[in-house]
């Protein structure tokens, strides 16, 4: 495993390179920890992979199997399994490309979408619930955070 410091082009262990692996390693787990608690609170029936591959179709659909393993960062063959799951479960549904009858796309069901509206309200919902305890001064502070994690990773949502 490579060295953070090195990755990040610092040579010496100066002050403040250290101090920005610190904040870089801090952020991870707090966004680890964060991203957990809320898959516990989504309470829907599909393992967190299906539900990526599920909100990046309703996101961007409709896609080809190819497209949507690019976007979820997995290879091919995995996609098939994910999306044959999500077919079989009524979630999604692959249609033929009307330019290219080989090629399917895939898009969300109605009832996909729902599964995704009940899952992102209560996630919703628990967030609002802990972020209504905090100060305003907190409240202005964790808004401009958020908007700094998105820039962050903004790249990160292109297809």
């Amino acid at each position: 495993m490579g060295d953070v410091r090195t990755d990040l082009g610092i040579e010496t262990p100066e002050v403040r390179g250290d101090e920005l692996v610190q904040l870089a390693a801090r952020l991870r787990l707090a966004i680890v920890r964060a991203n957990r608690r809320l898959r516990q609170e989504a309470d829907v029936d599909v393992t967190p992979t299906l539900l990526s591959a599920l909100a990046t179709v309703q996101r961007l659909g409709p896609l080809t199997l190819g497209e949507l393993a690019i976007a979820e960062h997995v290879q091919p063959p995995s996609m098939t399994r994910v999306v044959a799951r999500l077919e079989e479960a009524g979630l999604v549904r692959r249609q033929a490309d009307l330019a290219d009858r080989r090629v399917s796309r895939v898009t969300a069901t109605t009832q996909g979408k729902q599964l995704l509206d009940r899952s992102r309200s209560r996630k919703t919902a628990f967030l609002a619930r802990r972020i209504r305890d905090l100060s305003p001064d907190e409240r202005d502070t964790l808004g401009r955070a958020a908007a700094l994690i998105e820039r962050l990773l903004a790249e990160d949502d292109r297809l």
